[in-house]
């Protein structure tokens, strides 16, 4: 859709998922995420923070410490780890450049909203819809049947 989402959506897009494929009860920390992922660990662990204020991921410290989901999977939408990085804001915004120019409309035309700003707000809102449509749960269960146990050996070992 041309919009462009802060780089770290994709970095937590995929520890979210890697997490929900661990045993419960199961951390992984920053530092092994990072290392899982070829990532900055200090930059990664930054981000992860947004998860856990989000209320998605919960985080405890210690030697033994580390991310793990703070609800069933089932209940972790795309959506909310999206909106948690990157808010929610329609990435268009009507300028109202039909009342501008030598095309401009009078003010009285215009009472009705744009009907390109209408249709991109359809358009965010069926995004929205297919995100919030999609669990980590749902995510994981499309994901081949060898590769939770791939991610829980390479990752947490």
């Amino acid at each position: 859709m041309g919009m462009k989402l802060p780089v770290s959506t994709e970095w937590l897009l995929h520890c979210a998922t890697s997490l929900a494929q661990l045993e419960p009860g199961t951390t992984a920390s920053a530092a092994q995420l990072a290392q899982y992922f070829d990532l900055p660990a200090p930059y990664l662990a930054k981000q992860l923070q947004a998860l856990v204020r989000a209320g998605l991921l919960s985080a405890t410290t210690g030697p033994r410490g580390g991310f793990r989901l703070a609800r069933p999977a089932r209940e972790i939408t795309l959506l909310q780890i999206v909106e948690a990085v990157d808010g929610g804001a329609s990435p268009y915004e009507c300028r109202e450049i039909r009342q501008q120019g030598r095309g401009g409309l009078p003010a009285e035309e215009c009472r009705e909203p744009c009907i390109l700003a209408v249709k991109m707000a359809e358009a965010h809102e069926a995004w929205r819809a297919s995100l919030a449509a999609t669990s980590l749960a749902g995510l994981v269960a499309e994901l081949p049947e060898w590769a939770p146990e791939r991610t829980r050996r390479r990752l947490v070992g």
